[in-house]
């Protein structure tokens, strides 16, 4: 039932113009500062600890509009997992800093793409795959009725999915062995004793190492992105950046530091459009206290 009526509402939502989908969001986003929730929970526990330099009315006014960012993400998913690819990709108004991952992919050793949860990254990885042999893991939605519908979002652009496992991590590899592009979100909490701890604005955070151990073994250079939201609902502007050669370096600890590093710059670009509700700290040192 519940997976039925997230289908419903994800194919109300496709039927709107991207203008009224994040006015939608932003309905939903001021309706997240108003009642009691979880992302709102987390959210003023992240932007403090994260922003301590912002003043409380600075953070007030992040936590806001991170919200309404959170609504519009909720309201676009229709349009970029539903409508036909060809007009998703006229949502991409600009494009910057392509040329480093085009330059990239030309020396031959493929080329990891690292997305936060940061602005529509949905958009990114469905621009990157339409133009670039694409390859990412996938984790199937917790409703499992759902799977069907976000894997042919993703895929239906070219991008091959596969399983978080030790055969996904293996076709990750054969992947950049043909010199292809390899899409990963170098953010996501990866459990206590599944990661290394590196700081990530001057908090330890529980960090996966997997990206590092391929750009390591592979040479592969790898690539940052995300897609930042343009106002009014007019589509999305795309940004690429090159990460310092020193995330191709052992030991494995200093490059996961490289890469928070690069993780903070882009969120410093565009704070507002960050996932702050998501439980990135959740895992802590030993003798640290829990945070949510």
């Amino acid at each position: 039932m519940r997976a039925r009526l997230i289908r419903r509402l994800l194919r109300a939502l496709a039927a709107l113009p991207l203008p009224l989908a994040h006015a939608a969001g932003t309905l939903i986003g001021g309706g997240l500062l108003i009642a009691p929730n979880q992302l709102r929970r987390i959210s003023e526990i992240n932007v403090p600890l994260c922003w301590p330099e912002l003043g409380a009315a600075q953070q007030r006014r992040l936590i806001r509009a991170s919200l309404i960012e959170a609504g519009k993400t909720m309201c676009e998913a229709g349009a970029l997992w539903l409508w036909p690819g060809e007009r998703t990709l006229q949502l991409v108004r600009a494009v910057s800093g392509e040329e480093h991952l085009r330059k990239a992919l030309a020396d031959g050793k493929g080329a990891i793409l690292a997305v936060p949860h940061l602005g529509a990254w949905e958009i990114i990885g469905l621009y990157c795959s339409h133009h670039y042999p694409m390859t990412s893991l996938y984790r199937p939605p917790r409703l499992a009725e759902m799977d069907a519908l976000v894997r042919h979002g993703r895929e239906r652009l070219g991008a091959r999915l596969v399983p978080a496992d030790a055969g996904g991590v293996r076709a990750l590899y054969q992947a950049l062995g043909r010199g292809e592009l390899v899409g990963m979100l170098p953010d996501q909490e990866p459990g206590a004793g599944n990661g290394v701890f590196a700081p990530l604005f001057g908090v330890p955070a529980n960090t996966m190492v997997l990206l590092s151990r391929l750009a390591v073994k592979s040479g592969a250079a790898v690539i940052f992105g995300y897609a930042e939201r343009l106002p009014g609902g007019r589509g999305y502007h795309l940004h690429f950046f090159p990460a310092p050669p020193a995330i191709n370096q052992a030991p494995i600890e200093n490059s996961v530091g490289v890469m928070n590093a690069m993780v903070e710059k882009l969120i410093r670009d565009c704070p507002r459009q960050y996932q702050w509700g998501y439980k990135r700290f959740r895992s802590r040192p030993p003798g640290d206290v829990k945070l949510y």
